[in-house]
């Protein structure tokens, strides 16, 4: 496949992770907002924490009041570690690309569903373009 169609292919693939990114950040958004945040706090937390679970969670934690910053730490390494375990799933795959320890960070709940179900010759290059479309979104 040409760079061209594997790039189309991967976009068509990632418009899933597209869609749900979009509804959840809504609704992250609103409860945010709920919770009595400005806009901006929202949008900082979305930019600095990597899990879309513990943005969620990270509300509850915060307007709780009597949370320590270790156990948020703690929290958030041990959400966010269950990535690492997709990572080693697709450990061979990411061995035989340029880009393995960028592949190894970007496999969110998202990617690796869409990555499970490709089966193409050109496998690599699409799951590379699909985690840099996921992370744009």
């Amino acid at each position: 496949m040409k760079n061209k169609e594997i790039i189309k292919k991967a976009f068509e693939k990632s418009i899933p992770i597209m869609c749900s990114y979009l509804f959840v950040s809504i609704a992250y958004g609103v409860m945010m907002n709920e919770a009595g945040f400005a806009w901006y706090v929202a949008i900082l937390v979305s930019f600095l924490i990597y899990t879309g679970a513990f943005q969620f969670l990270l509300i509850t934690l915060l307007i709780g009041g009597g949370t320590s910053l270790l156990t948020i730490g703690v929290t958030a390494f041990l959400m966010n570690s269950r990535q690492l375990f997709y990572s080693l799933s697709f450990i061979d795959v990411f061995n035989k690309m340029k880009q393995k320890w960028y592949m190894i960070f970007t496999m969110t709940d998202e990617t690796y569903a869409v990555n499970c179900n490709l089966e193409d010759q050109d496998k690599e290059q699409v799951m590379f373009y699909v985690a840099l479309f996921s992370r744009c979104y």
